[in-house]
Formats: C-alpha cells, structure tokens, sequence
C-alpha cells in the first residue's frame, strides 16, 4: 500500500512538472506569436514625414548643381551634373556626375553637410522619385534605394539597412507615397518603406487603382494584380488589407472611383467580353453587361446589354429594366427612348410628365437648392421647394450665407442673395471665393482690377493690376506699386501686426520704396521702386527700374539692383544674393545667374 500511495505521488508530481512544462511553452509561444503580431503591425502601420520647414535647397549656377542652406551658405559646390534632395530637412544629397546625354548614364555619389561621402559601402545609392503625387519633394521622404551585388534594397537616412539586396526593381507605387512596387525572380510585389510585404512578389503586373478619399486620400487604395497566362493576362484584386478579393480571372478589372466610400470596394470586372459588378468581391451584377457606367449624382448605375439599356441601384435593384433603345441621367432624371419614343423617369423609377426642372442641385446649405429648368437657366428654391431666385441666369454656384454668384447673359457674373437682390454688380469677369475663408474675389480682365469682398460683401480693397497671395493666417494683395494686408475676415492689417519677429518693414512715401523699424524710424532710405518683406530666411527684395537685388535683415546690401525677372509671377524670393526659381513640376532650387 505504501509503495502504491508512493508512485501515486510520483505520478501526481510528474503530472504536474508536465503541466507547468506545457503552460510555459504556451505561454512562451503565445507571447512569442503576440511580439510577432506587434513587430507586424507596426511595420505595417507607419506615418509619412511631413516636411515642415526646408533646411537644404539645390543652387545652380551656370549648368551645374550644388546646394545651400536655408542661411544662403554654399554646402556643396555647384559642380555636378544634378543633386536631389529627398529630405531638405536632412543632410544627404545624391549628387550625378560623368552623365552621357547620349547614352543617359551616370554615376552619383551621396554627400552630407560636411562634403564628406557616406553610404560607400554599395555601389549607388538613389532616390525613389514619386509617381502620380504633386508634392513640393517628389521623393520618397524616409528611404533611399541602394545598388549591391547587382540587387537594390532599402536604407533609411542614417544608414540602417531596411531591406537586404534582393529585388531586380525599386520604385514608388503611382499614388500611393509610403509604398514601393518592387520586382523579385522576375515576379512584382508591393512592400512599404519599413520593408513589411503588403503583396507577394508572384505576380506579372501590379497597378494601382488609383482610389481617393478626402479623409484618408490614397491610403486605402487597392492593387490590381495580373498574371500571364497561354490566353494573356489575368486579373484580379488585392485591398489596401493585402487581401485578394477577387481571383486573378478576369480580362480586366477596375475600381468605381467616383463612389468615395472607405468601407466598400466597388469592382467592375470583364470575362470574355462581358462586364459584372463585384462589392468587396461578393458579386452584386453577374456576367451579362457590355457596359456599367455609375452617375455619381444619383448614385445609379446605367446598364447595357446585348444593345438595350436600363437601370438600377448600386446594389444591383432593377430601377428599369433593360429594354430602352438609349437612357442617359440628367440632373435628378433618367431620359430614355425606345422605338422613337422619348420618357422622363425619376431616379426611383416613376415615369413623370415634362418636369419642371432637368436637374436640382444640393449646395451644402440644406435651406437652397440650384435648379436648372428645361432652358437650361439656373435658379434657387428654398427647403420647401418655393422658388426665391427665379430661373433667369445663366449660372448660379452657392458661396456661403445667403449670397450665390450669377452669371448673366453677357458672359459676366456677379453676386446675389436669397431674396434675389444684387449685391454686387453683374460686370466681373472672374468671381472666385478665396480657399480657408468668407472672402471672394473679383477681376475685370480688361481694366485688369482686382476687388476683394468681405462675408458681408463690402468691399475691401480695389487694386489696379493687382495680384493675390493667400497664406495661413494673412492675404496679400500687391502691385508694382502697393502692398495691403488683411487677415481672413477682410479685415486691413499692418505689415508690423502680420510679421511682428521682423526689426525692418517695407514702406512707401512718395512713390519710393524704403524700410522703418517698428517704431517708423527709416533704417533703409526711400530710394526703390518696389520692396517686398523681410522673409523667414532674414532676407527682402529691393528693385529700381526692373532690376531687383538684396538686403538682409539689418538693411546691409546683399546684391545690388542687378537681376532681371521676365514673366514673374509674383514677388521674387532671396535666400543670400541667389533667387529662387521653381521647375515646371514644382521643384524650387536657387541661382545667381544674371539674365
């Protein structure tokens, strides 16, 4: 009995040690499997640098390309062929020399601050240029491509290796800054720019499909992936999730981009010639279609089939059945036509007589809507459908409160409110609201004026060959021979209230130009014919005739009058003696080249 009670605790005990032996490695396991999921998503989830403020720009002089700081100091001499600067907040730039116009070969070579070159141990290293994005950097802002054994993988800026060399291809995913499509073994994927794979690398071809949102912009676009096969390609689709929600089966396959909704995908896929409808890959429209079109208004879709037309619902609910020798959608009405025959539906279907209006449009204020009548004149109703701006005008567009603008006969436009009442004169050529505030703009191109009008239509300023420059907090509105401010409720500011961190402000007597200190003691004699500011670089612009030069901010002369600047736009801008020049796609680089 002894020896039995014995070997039961032995049992017991072992049991135990097995248990907590188990336990552990669950535990290790599970915690190793949750560090996992955490390092995954975090490489998967990243914000894109902002660039706040330029540190670095590009200097040519005479051909060659060097740069300067944001001091107007030389840190690499203009002697190359070209520099990039894929983060004008960091010191590196990509610097190509011994380039072959013929051939277009090149070699580049990475610089810092202190002209010392880094990243020697592979053999390039380069930007990734941006595809399909407008940004003042068109360049990947965290990463660098870099060229060892025949293979490209990623850095970042310090240096640190993001990727090992192992893709035959490094470039930007079109739309979608963050995302690289890479290509390995002959074979495209898409990693990010923390090296997380977001598509294997199995596929021939991979775009983009080129989705868009306000809130979220491109981040949650998908792919469209292809294979090839014996009968040409094939494709399917991947959400910005890495998941593919439709086989690679089709001809072809896009996105309704006109539908802005974050939450579902909506995919016009073709197979053999015939079109079907896919919402986050679920089918909603099988296989019957030779065309699909959405109208965005009414958020409708007009079918096609075997030469007939009709209409339904984005979730696939027969509006009108496909029988109609033609159906187009006009503003709130769906015009169709068989056998010589014209009807008029509502968008639910319902068939109307000649309805008073071809299209009612929202305008953002629930108490006004624009309607367009049969005669194409535009006018406004009220919530309850009462007419308070009668059909007369030739264009009417909602701007804020109770004041629209509209266009007369004679190609003019002008102000109204909502009780039909002119507010400013129908005679401008160009009547815009300003972006970030009540205020609109008016231009009469012949006299070439420029008027501003408050949100209560007053008006602000008139200027005589003026021009308009918005920022943040102010507008400026200036001329060759006037400047003005005002913030964004129209109200006059002075220049010392709109930049009160400068010693020296511009100011006029007598027709000339000098500067004043805060308290109007004159530092910089009224000797020019036009100045601009100080700007946030400590540096301002003076002109005689139609030489400009420069002074910094104590009023000591930079550069004497000497700069010619045909066809310029708006007021130049100086760091030191160079003047700022931006390239037709938007990239700003400094010269002191003399015209």
């Amino acid at each position: 009995m002894k020896n039995q009670n014995k070997k039961e605790r032995i049992n017991k005990t072992f049991i135990k040690k097995i248990v907590i032996i188990l336990l552990s490695i669950a535990i290790v396991v599970g915690a190793a499997f949750g560090i996992f999921k955490w390092m995954d998503y975090a490489k998967k989830n990243y914000e894109l640098e902002t660039i706040t403020e330029f540190d670095y720009y590009t200097l040519v002089k005479e051909g060659k390309t060097g740069v300067i700081d944001k001091q107007g100091n030389v840190i690499i001499e203009p002697e190359y062929n070209a520099i990039k600067i894929p983060n004008p907040q960091k010191p590196v730039f990509i610097c190509i020399y011994n380039y072959n116009e013929n051939s277009g070969s090149y070699q580049t070579k990475v610089l810092n601050e202190k002209k010392e070159e880094i990243f020697t141990d592979y053999e390039e290293v380069n930007v990734i240029s941006l595809k399909e994005i407008v940004s003042e950097v068109p360049y990947e802002k965290s990463v660098l491509k870099y060229k060892k054994d025949g293979k490209y993988g990623l850095i970042d800026f310090e240096g640190k290796v993001i990727t090992k060399p192992i893709y035959e291809e490094i470039d930007n995913m079109p739309y979608k800054e963050g995302e690289l499509k890479v290509k390995k073994d002959e074979k495209y994927g898409v990693i990010n720019m923390k090296g997380a794979t977001l598509v294997e690398c199995k596929y021939d071809s991979i775009e983009s499909d080129n989705y868009y949102s306000k809130e979220n912009q491109y981040k949650l676009g998908g792919y469209i992936v292809g294979i090839k096969t014996e009968e040409g390609y094939r494709y399917g689709y991947i959400n910005a999730q890495g998941k593919q929600i439709l086989k690679n089966e089709y001809n072809k396959v896009y996105r309704m981009n006109e539908i802005e909704d974050d939450q579902n995908i909506y995919l016009v896929a073709e197979e053999n010639g015939q079109a079907g409808l896919y919402k986050n890959g679920r089918m909603i429209l099988n296989h019957q279609y030779q065309g699909i079109d959405y109208d965005d208004l009414n958020g409708v879709l007009i079918l096609e089939k075997n030469r007939k037309y009709g209409v339904s619902t984005l979730e696939g609910k027969q509006i009108l059945t496909i029988e109609f020798d033609n159906a187009t959608v006009e503003g709130n009405y769906i015009y169709v036509e068989k056998d010589n025959q014209s009807f008029v539906y509502d968008i639910n279907g319902n068939k109307q007589d000649t309805p008073k209006y071809k299209n009612i449009l929202a305008t953002g204020n629930e108490n006004y809507h624009i309607t367009i009548d049969n005669n194409d004149r535009y006018g406004v109703v009220n919530k309850n459908g009462d007419v308070i701006i009668t059909n007369k005008y030739y264009y009417v567009e909602y701007l804020f409160d109770q004041y629209f603008i509209a266009g007369g006969e004679n190609g003019k436009s002008g102000v109204i409110n909502d009780k039909n009442e002119v507010i400013v004169d129908i005679d401008f050529d160009v009547i815009q609201k300003l972006d970030n505030c009540d205020m609109i703009q008016t231009i009469k191109s012949e006299e070439n004026i420029l008027e501003l009008y408050d949100k209560t239509m007053a008006k602000v300023v008139e200027m005589q060959n003026g021009k308009i420059q918005i920022n943040d907090q102010y507008i400026k509105v200036y001329s060759d021979t006037e400047t003005k401010y005002f913030d964004l409720e129209g109200r006059e500011k002075e220049n010392t209230e709109i930049f009160p961190n400068n010693t020296l402000y511009a100011k006029q007597e007598n027709g000339k130009w000098g500067f004043v200190d805060k308290d109007g003691n004159v530092k910089v004699n009224y000797q020019y014919d036009k100045v601009t500011e100080i700007n946030e670089y400590g540096f301002a612009g003076i002109r005689i005739g139609n030489e400009w030069g420069v002074i910094d901010a104590n009023g000591n002369i930079i550069v004497e009058p000497v700069y010619q600047f045909e066809d310029q736009v708006s007021e130049p801008e100086f760091i030191g003696k160079y003047y700022k020049i931006t390239s037709v796609d938007g990239e700003a680089y400094y010269s002191e080249d003399v015209n």
